[in-house]
């Protein structure tokens, strides 16, 4: 499904479009139909537990399976009528790693650089400003079988790098990391994008969605689910509220008497109004207060997080009774 830009409704350019993708492995039906649209410059997430056809989708959009149906186009080149263009436009990083441990970081860069067909020189040049980039260099002369988990990560999207992509397919970029690792490989992907780099990104981690992503799909069973901003996905799921502290008794009352639907917390002076967050629906409660001639000495929004959606949306849990709060 399209999106559109903000100053009169026009499609946004894609970079990955999908209209109608199918995929089966015998009778086991994995992608159902699904659609894509995928802007140019952004970073695009696919969310969904395991089986929920995520990776198939990646392997079918970087070439390295056929879709049974669909109308596909990455880079502008139709998928089924242009694979080389397609392969020559993008970079792909997998769940496992693609470093050869038995050589050394500098040389897997070169290697890429050989497979890309760069002059040597060229070659040699492109791998030492990604090595130094990414914070390489120190390392370089050493096998790659001495990296931490980290920099081995690092090390391969800088591989993916060589061929200077501009559409970029993550395959579980983090999986194992620690969390220092993790946030550096987010700082990576930000700049890329900076950079005007697409990236299409599937994790699971649903807090790195929401860091990143400027557009998320849940997939489930094979079709989408949900599709989103993290902030729309998660006013999907029932949960959110406002929360009103006081500290004058008095005002405390007079706000609970002008307010529907509250629930009360005495002891603590504040009230919890449902809301999903929005700008009309704050505006509205605000509104009533004035009326009521009550201010709050506290405001806070909290709404269900992508923990949350996940669950309500792929049916491995309950929505739970109580979400999880982040304060805004």
């Amino acid at each position: 499904m399209p999106t559109f830009d903000q100053e009169g409704g026009r499609p946004s350019p894609a970079a990955v479009s999908a209209v109608g993708l199918r995929k089966s492995y015998g009778e086991k039906l994995v992608l159902d139909g699904i659609d894509l649209h995928i802007p140019a410059g952004s970073v695009f997430a696919l969310l969904g537990p395991n089986g929920a056809g995520k990776t198939t989708v990646v392997k079918i959009l970087s070439t390295l399976v056929t879709a049974d149906e669909g109308e596909l186009h990455v880079g502008g080149h139709n998928l089924a009528d242009a694979p080389q263009a397609v392969r020559a436009g993008i970079g792909v990083t997998g769940q496992f790693s693609a470093v050869d441990d038995l050589i050394t970081g500098e040389e897997n860069m070169l290697l890429m650089a050989d497979l890309h067909h760069l002059p040597r020189a060229r070659g040699r040049r492109v791998a030492a400003e990604l090595l130094e980039r990414f914070d390489l260099t120190g390392a370089a002369e050493k096998p790659a079988s001495t990296y931490s988990g980290g920099m081995k990560r690092r090390l391969d999207i800088a591989m993916t790098l060589v061929g200077s992509p501009r559409i970029i397919f993550l395959d579980e970029p983090t999986t194992g990391l620690d969390p220092r690792s993790r946030h550096t490989m987010w700082q990576i992907i930000r700049e890329l994008v900076t950079g005007g780099v697409t990236v299409l990104l599937t994790t699971q981690y649903l807090e790195e969605a929401d860091e990143l992503a400027d557009r998320i799909v849940v997939l489930n069973d094979g079709r989408i689910a949900a599709e989103g901003s993290a902030e729309e996905l998660k006013r999907l799921v029932p949960g959110g509220h406002v929360r009103l502290r006081f500290t004058d008794p008095a005002d405390y009352r007079s706000a609970a008497s002008a307010l529907c639907e509250v629930t009360r917390h005495d002891e603590a002076l504040s009230l919890s109004v449902p809301s999903d967050g929005s700008q009309r629906e704050l505006r509205s409660l605000l509104d009533r207060l004035d009326s009521a001639g009550v201010e709050a000495d506290e405001l806070t929004v909290h709404t269900p997080d992508l923990d949350d959606v996940f669950f309500a949306l792929t049916g491995g849990a309950n929505v739970p009774d109580q979400p999880k709060e982040s304060a805004r």
